[in-house]
C-alpha cells in the first residue's frame, strides 16, 4: 500500500524487498524503521516454527549485522515485525522471518501478550475470508523490559524503541486491492509503549493513522487515493477485537 518513508539506499532508510516482506532498515539503530507485508490464506500452511534466529547477510557490508546474541540478557525479546505464524507455507518463508533485520528489542509483555493477541486476531480475520495489508514500525528511544529501562543494546549498536505501532488494512479477498480501498474500508491502527507493564489488551492502544504519521513523519498507505486516505486515516477503529 506504499513506501511510507520513501526508503532508498540511505544508511538510515535503506529499502529491502524480500519475498516475504518489505522494509526500511536503519543501520544506525540496528532495526527496521518499518516492515510491511501482505497476509492472506495463500501465505498460510503447516510449516512449523523454525526458530533459526540469525544475522541478515544480505545487508550491505558496511552495515553492522545484528546477531541474536546482541539481545541476550537484555530483558527484551527479539520481537518479530513480520510474525513467524504469518509465514507458514514453506520452510523458507518461515525461516526468513527469523532474520535479525526483522527484529526489534521488544518488552516481553508487549511481545508475548499484547502483540501476540493482535497477531492472532489478524489471522482470525484471514480465516474469515479477508486479506490484510499490515505495516509495523517503531520510533523514539528507550523502553522498559524485564530487566528495567534501557536505551540501547550491544554497546549502542541496537536502539531500544520507545513506541511500537501497527497499521492493518482489512479487505475481503479479491483482486485490484489498492483500487478496492474505499472510505468504509476497515483500518486498525495501534501505538503502544515498549513497556513490560503494558495492558495485554491491544484495543487499549487504538489510534489513528494520522496520529502515527504525525509522530513518525511517514506517509502510510500512500498508494491509496488522497481522498480516501483523508477519511480512513482520521478514524479510530471501533470494530471487534477477538
Amino acid at each position: 500500500m506504499g513506501n511510507p518513508s520513501d526508503a532508498n539506499t540511505g544508511f538510515s532508510n535503506y529499502f529491502i524487498q524480500k519475498e516475504q516482506y518489505a522494509m526500511s532498515y536503519n543501520s544506525y539503530r540496528g532495526t527496521p524503521n518499518w516492515v510491511s507485508w501482505h497476509l492472506s490464506s495463500a501465505w498460510m500452511g503447516s510449516t512449523p516454527r523454525q526458530d533459526d534466529f540469525r544475522g541478515d547477510n544480505t545487508l550491505p557490508d558496511n552495515f553492522y549485522r545484528v546477531l541474536p546474541s546482541d539481545y541476550t540478557g537484555s530483558g527484551f525479546d527479539r520481537g518479530h515485525n513480520t510474525p513467524s505464524a504469518d509465514r507458514t507455507l514453506t520452510v523458507t518463508d518461515n525461516s526468513d522471518t527469523f532474520l535479525m533485520s526483522n527484529m526489534i528489542p521488544q518488552a516481553p509483555t508487549n511481545n508475548q501478550q499484547t502483540w501476540a493477541n493482535l497477531e492472532n486476531y489478524c489471522r482470525k480475520l484471514v480465516s474469515q475470508g479477508n486479506e490484510l495489508y499490515i505495516i509495523m514500525g517503531q520510533y523514539g528511544k528507550g523502553g522498559t523490559g524485564s530487566a528495567g529501562y534501557k536505551e540501547t543494546l550491544a554497546g549502542g549498536k541496537v536502539t531500544v524503541p520507545n513506541r511500537i505501532w501497527k497499521v492493518i488494512m482489512v479487505l475481503p479477498e479479491g483482486t485490484n486491492d489498492v483500487g478496492r480501498v474505499t472510505n468504509s474500508t476497515r483500518v486498525i491502527a495501534i501505538d503502544t509503549p515498549n513497556s513490560n507493564s503494558i495492558s495485554t489488551s491491544w484495543a487499549t492502544y487504538r489510534t489513528t493513522v494520522d496520529a502515527i504519521e504525525s509522530k513518525t513523519g511517514y506517509d502510510v498507505l500512500s498508494n491509496v487515493s488522497a481522498a480516501v486516505q483523508e477519511v480512513i486515516e482520521a478514524r479510530v477503529d471501533n470494530g471487534p477485537t477477538s
